[in-house]
């Protein structure tokens, strides 16, 4: 059975200024009901290149306790590397169908690698309105090329160095994290599965889309991740839910954007908030994202740090391995 793409939806419904119903949010959901419209927060920015590092700890730990969100710059991954990295992705998703069809996730696969459409069941049968390549870049042990594009020719090279750039970062942020709860620095590492902790690469891309009012890009949603490190192309669409609002969040170029995910959560027993987030779309130009999940690996059991239990703060979450735990999720079925 052939699936169809919303590239190619994108392609013929740009002629009739109409979506499929399927793409048709109702009114709870609809972005141009539900988008704040006056004074937006900012989301937190942090600077991790400034002297003062005690400086840099409290602000990353504070916007993980308030917002579950934030931006870095001069987070140490080469501009140059971003670019390459954009470039490369944007080229895979201007092939021609066959190509990206080529890397696509086989119909019946327990996992998620690979180019595709669909990926979380929808309680209303709604549809998102982007398409997407999934696929883990560290470790190498786990790292499978059927699902890494051929075409650009360097697409392998560019995300190979990237996955080092990224892990570094990554465990900056986490000992940062680690240490805000007064544990050792490798505490939450650990608690992710250390050196065993995957890294999945994911590429959205949300082609033009006749009724932005109406669609969103990807419903709102907690990430399954510990914590997920996301660069966006020039186009907005990314939102947070605070406060009861969805707000916009602001496009700084060359920025890391950070979401604490809902294992992180789970780790500190809820002192970190895994960020409630969706993404809207354009009418006439393609939104393109690049997040990494860290992720635990499968059978890694994952509930709240020991070191953090006790009578005055008892534990808020159930342990569970980490693919149990994404079933339930992804499925819509109790975690507790």
């Amino acid at each position: 059975m052939e699936i169809e793409r919303v590239q190619d939806i994108s392609s013929s419904s740009l002629h009739t200024e109409a979506i499929p119903l399927e793409f048709i949010r109702s009114e709870k959901e609809q972005p141009a009901i539900t988008t704040f419209r006056g004074p937006v927060p900012a989301i937190p920015v942090v600077d991790l290149s400034d002297p003062d590092q005690e400086s840099v700890a409290r602000a990353v730990v504070k916007a993980s306790e308030e917002w579950g969100i934030f931006q870095v710059v001069n987070h140490g991954i080469p501009t140059e590397l971003i670019k390459r990295l954009q470039e490369v992705g944007r080229t895979f998703f201007e092939l021609p169908s066959s190509e990206k069809e080529s890397v696509a996730k086989p119909v019946d696969a327990k996992d998620i690698e690979g180019y595709g459409t669909k990926l979380q069941k929808e309680v209303e049968g709604k549809k998102a309105w982007v398409d997407h390549l999934f696929h883990r870049i560290w470790p190498p042990s786990c790292v499978n090329y059927s699902f890494w594009p051929k075409n650009p020719p360097e697409y392998r090279e560019v995300n190979e160095e990237y996955a080092l750039h990224v892990k570094k970062l990554s465990e900056t942020l986490l000992g940062i994290l680690s240490e805000g709860l007064g544990l050792r620095r490798d505490a939450l590492r650990e608690g992710l599965g250390g050196d065993l902790a995957e890294y999945m690469m994911k590429i959205n891309y949300y082609p033009p889309c006749p009724r932005p009012d109406l669609a969103l890009g990807v419903p709102a949603h907690t990430d399954l991740s510990g914590v997920t490190l996301l660069v966006p192309n020039e186009v907005p669409g990314l939102q947070v839910f605070k406060d009861d609002h969805w707000f916009d969040a602001e496009y700084i170029p060359s920025a890391v954007i950070v979401h604490i995910g809902d294992q992180i959560l789970r780790l500190s027993n809820g002192r970190y908030k895994n960020v409630l987030h969706r993404t809207t779309v354009d009418k006439d130009r393609t939104r393109m994202s690049w997040p990494v999940f860290l992720e635990p690996h499968r059978e890694m059991i994952v509930g709240p740090l020991p070191e953090l239990i006790s009578d005055d703060n008892p534990p808020k979450y159930k342990p569970f391995a980490f693919k149990d735990y994404s079933y339930r999720k992804l499925n819509k079925l109790p975690l507790d």
